[in-house]
């Protein structure tokens, strides 16, 4: 059994391995398979914050979220994996406490979409929205 002290979470973004990013999100992302290599990267390269979670046996990237945010109150999370041979191992817990409780945005707002990880977010605090939050979907194609 692998624990989180196997990986390191690391903010530095010229570190992310941007062939890990897109092969994951291009392939197996189920919320953005529509996006292009090119615009996966200009995600990247435009948050406000990304967070990546590396193997430290061999330094292989294993996990990545992005935020997009105004530095100040509010953040969205965004494109939070886990490469499946190192999912169960406490990665993707990592990812989200580095990124939301352990950066500068630690009392802000966040926001989030999921499908299938409730449980992940819930021990950070995530709930359904109360009733001040209006959402406009995107208008794709």
């Amino acid at each position: 059994m692998t624990t989180p002290d196997a990986y390191t979470f690391d903010d530095d973004r010229t570190r992310v391995d941007r062939d890990v990013v897109w092969g994951f999100l291009g392939t197996d992302a189920y919320w953005g398979r529509w996006r292009d290599r090119g615009t996966v990267l200009a995600q990247l390269d435009g948050a406000w914050r990304v967070v990546a979670a590396y193997d430290r046996s061999d330094g292989a990237m294993v996990g990545y979220a992005r935020a997009v945010s105004d530095g100040v109150a509010i953040a969205y999370l965004a494109d939070v994996f886990v490469v499946p041979a190192h999912r169960g191992r406490g990665v993707g817990h990592g990812l989200v406490r580095t990124m939301v409780d352990e950066g500068p945005g630690a009392r802000f707002r966040w926001m989030l979409h999921t499908a299938d990880a409730h449980p992940v977010y819930a021990a950070f605090g995530f709930r359904p929205p109360d009733g001040t939050m209006l959402e406009r979907p995107a208008t794709l194609g």
